[in-house]
């Protein structure tokens, strides 16, 4: 394996410096108010909103994650990157909803739809999830691109990133976060790009690609009997998950909140969605080629997860090697900022400030920052469960693990909004119940080895993940509309403008205004080419 050249470590200042002095212009705007640090002031434009929401979901677990799916046989992961149609229903269907709400949070349009209670839940419920898929996976990943750079003790240099992240994260808040992202996704799609054709080039094209692999091999469609993948369950779970993660995740959506108005959102989750497609093209694809260049001993890599890194350090000159190397830290510190913002507005707006509602501004910022750097220590001390979990591939444990926290805020976020029915009990009923059956899973799924294989807990804990949240799922609806019809009906108050059913006419007007026919061009054929990539990829 190649080792970084000094030119290489030029073009990597040169990126480190670049991004530290953007960082800084945003740190020397003086932060105002919670509004300014946690939602850049609402002032954001279309291009930086898309571009932010790409870099904070194509973090490292993605670059090592997806490539290691495209090496190591879990071609159907890829239907998880084909979610640019999700990205679309954000701006389309979620985003007036939250923005004429007026909501900083996700937690908060539940408490406004529901009640005190579901708020509470989904803030501390997402905290959770946070530190079980998104810090934890970043550093683990980052800990993997790093080690393989570098040569150095994966949690070394991983660390290292999160403390040069959580500083300009801390000072410059939301605003330094989106800005920095969008130099971070520029250099992202341009590094992995050139890889990605280089690679190609190395092994004949996509041509030499089918020959040496087989058609089958790039089949993302599985039988139904498919003990790893069956393609219904596969299509359902993964819809379940990406209306979570795209539309009533804080994680995303408070990069749409931060545009001025409704149509710059739209448009931001539009141009998102677009870059949403990249991925298939600068991650799949070079882990295919890492796996074909080892198949011709071109290529030596121990798991799928190393496939990336041990590609870019192969086949890129100096100079490039540099550049995609910057790519990759970009990508980690994209996610770890993004999550790390995340986790300081949820805790600072929906527990602390919620609890102690006469808190100065100046004293909420520090009490934002603190929350962050104990989410950042757990997700450190989850890692060594990942490794337990996902066995090689990292993209697949991040999908299992979302397919058990996706169904109940799935379920609860599409009926509050499509079904007006829907109460705060049925919603209470399906949050709680869901967080047992979440968790009684995932101990089950880690402790399998001790289980008795003849029985009924680790036929539970052994079932196949998609399936699990497609029956999780039906499980969530079922008993969240069940428990509502058995109560009685929610308040006037918890309807008007948060369903399609009790939407005004006059915000329906505005909605009607705040797009245009080009808006729907081009959402129109970002569907297309998603259909297009599913029709690619059937091992034909």
């Amino acid at each position: 394996m190649q080792s970084l050249e000094f030119l290489d470590w030029v073009v990597i200042g040169l990126y480190f410096l670049l991004l530290l002095g953007v960082a800084w212009w945003v740190i020397r705007q003086k932060t105002k108010n919670t509004e300014d640090y946690f939602l850049a002031g609402r002032n954001i434009g279309w291009f930086v909103v898309g571009a932010s929401i790409f870099a904070s979901n194509i973090g490292s677990e993605h670059v090592v994650g997806l490539a290691g799916a495209g090496a190591g046989d879990r071609m159907p992961m890829l239907i998880y990157e084909l979610h640019a149609w999700l990205v679309l229903m954000l701006g389309w269907v979620f985003l007036p909803f939250y923005a004429r709400s007026g909501v900083f949070t996700m937690p908060e349009f539940l408490e406004k739809r529901f009640n005190s209670t579901a708020r509470w839940f989904l803030s501390i419920f997402s905290l959770a999830a946070y530190v079980l898929t998104k810090v934890s996976v970043t550093i683990y990943a980052g800990g993997i691109v790093i080690s393989t750079l570098l040569d150095i003790p994966f949690m070394t240099g991983a660390i290292a990133t999160v403390v040069l992240t959580g500083i300009y994260t801390v000072l410059g808040g939301m605003r330094a976060v989106v800005y920095t992202e969008t130099i971070q996704t520029i250099v992202l799609v341009v590094g992995a790009g050139l890889l990605t054709i280089m690679g190609l080039s190395a092994v004949g094209g996509w041509a030499g690609i089918r020959e040496a692999v087989g058609p089958e091999y790039l089949n993302m469609w599985r039988p139904p009997s498919d003990p790893d993948f069956p393609w219904p369950s596969l299509v359902i779970s993964s819809t379940i998950v990406g209306v979570w993660y795209w539309c009533t995740d804080q994680y995303i959506v408070q990069r749409a909140l931060t545009a001025r108005n409704i149509t710059e959102g739209r448009r931001g989750t539009i141009f998102g969605g677009l870059l949403k497609l990249l991925p298939i093209f600068l991650f799949l694809i070079p882990g295919i080629v890492a796996l074909v260049l080892k198949q011709q001993g071109k290529l030596a890599w121990e798991t799928p997860d190393q496939a990336f890194p041990s590609l870019l350090t192969n086949i890129l000159p100096a100079g490039l090697r540099g550049l995609v190397a910057a790519g990759l830290l970009a990508a980690l510190m994209s996610s770890l900022a993004s999550v790390f913002n995340s986790c300081s507005t949820l805790f600072t707006l929906d527990i602390y400030k919620k609890l102690n509602p006469l808190t100065p501004e100046k004293k909420l910022l520090r009490i934002g920052r603190i929350a962050t750097t104990i989410v950042v220590g757990l997700g450190v001390l989850w890692v060594p469960i990942i490794q337990r979990i996902a066995d090689g591939v990292l993209y697949e444990y991040l999908q299992s693990v979302q397919s058990y926290i996706a169904p109940p805020i799935t379920a609860i976020f599409l009926l509050g909004i499509f079904y007006s029915r829907i109460n705060s009990k049925g919603a209470l009923a399906t949050l709680f119940s869901g967080l047992v059956i979440a968790l009684v899973r995932l101990a089950l799924e880690i402790n399998l080895p001790y289980l008795d294989p003849n029985g009924l807990m680790y036929a539970f804990g052994a079932m196949n993940f998609l399936t699990f949240s497609a029956y999780f799922f039906l499980y969530c609806v079922i008993t969240s509309v069940v428990v509502s019809l058995l109560s009685e009906r929610p308040s006037a108050v918890q309807l008007e403008g948060l369903t399609f059913a009790t939407t005004s006419e006059s915000d329906r007007k505005a909605n009607r205004a705040s797009y245009n026919m080009w808006d729907i061009i081009v959402s129109v054929i970002i569907v297309i080419i998603v259909i297009g990539v599913m029709i690619t990829f059937d091992g034909t």
